[in-house]
């Protein structure tokens, strides 16, 4: 039997929400091998394309791949179709390869967590896709990883319909670094990326320094 604690996770608290211009999404950049911490500047919000971003979260070898995957189907369906992907097919696409992935034999458990978002012609679109490749479509807030529950406490508290970009950026910022200050998987910094009509734009990265000098 193969001990999964010994293979690398992300731990992880990733975040997004819905504001009236557009979407954020943020993360720690912690990643950790049992109690090792294997990685302090992973970047857990990775751009898929121009218009469209991932939050991750689970086993990184089985992450970084699927984001692989997703990238080239993405680009090879524009070619064969002619045409622009719009943000649910990416999502369907997405989960249906999580499902196939957690489903197949392996000695080390391939558990994946992402959250979508993307603009198209439609609009801006954000989704939920689990770990059994599950998709639910969110018309607000969704956090992810072992620290999701702290800073679900401070998106419960302080999320307000409409809210804008920057004024969304400050309060992922914030469930974030609530995870950072309780959860021991989540750490050594986070990612912010936000999503417009302008496409992903990445707009904030802290690294926290835990080193002490001698």
């Amino acid at each position: 039997m193969v001990d999964d604690k010994n293979f690398m996770k992300t731990g992880t608290t990733t975040v997004a929400i819905v504001c009236k211009d557009g979407l954020v999404l943020g993360a720690d950049k912690r990643a950790t091998s049992g109690y090792l911490i294997a990685n302090k500047k992973f970047d857990k919000v990775m751009k898929v394309t121009d218009d469209l971003a991932v939050t991750v979260a689970g086993t990184v070898s089985d992450v970084q791949l699927l984001v692989k995957y997703i990238k080239s189907e993405l680009k090879l369906k524009e070619i064969r179709t002619s045409r622009n992907n719009t943000v649910k097919e990416a999502a369907n696409l997405l989960a249906m390869m999580v499902y196939g992935n957690i489903r197949k034999f392996s000695v080390i458990p391939g558990i994946c967590h992402f959250i979508l978002g993307g603009k198209d012609n439609s609009g801006l679109f954000l989704y939920d896709i689990g770990p059994d490749g599950s998709i639910a479509e969110i018309d607000d807030f969704v956090s992810s990883g072992s620290g999701s529950v702290m800073a679900y406490g401070v998106l419960e508290t302080l999320y307000k319909e409409g809210m804008s970009v920057e004024e969304g950026v400050k309060l992922v910022a914030k469930a974030v670094n609530a995870a950072l200050q309780r959860d021991i998987a989540s750490g050594n910094g986070l990612d912010v990326v936000t999503i417009t009509k302008d496409g992903v734009k990445k707009v904030m990265t802290r690294v926290v320094n835990t080193a002490i000098e001698l």
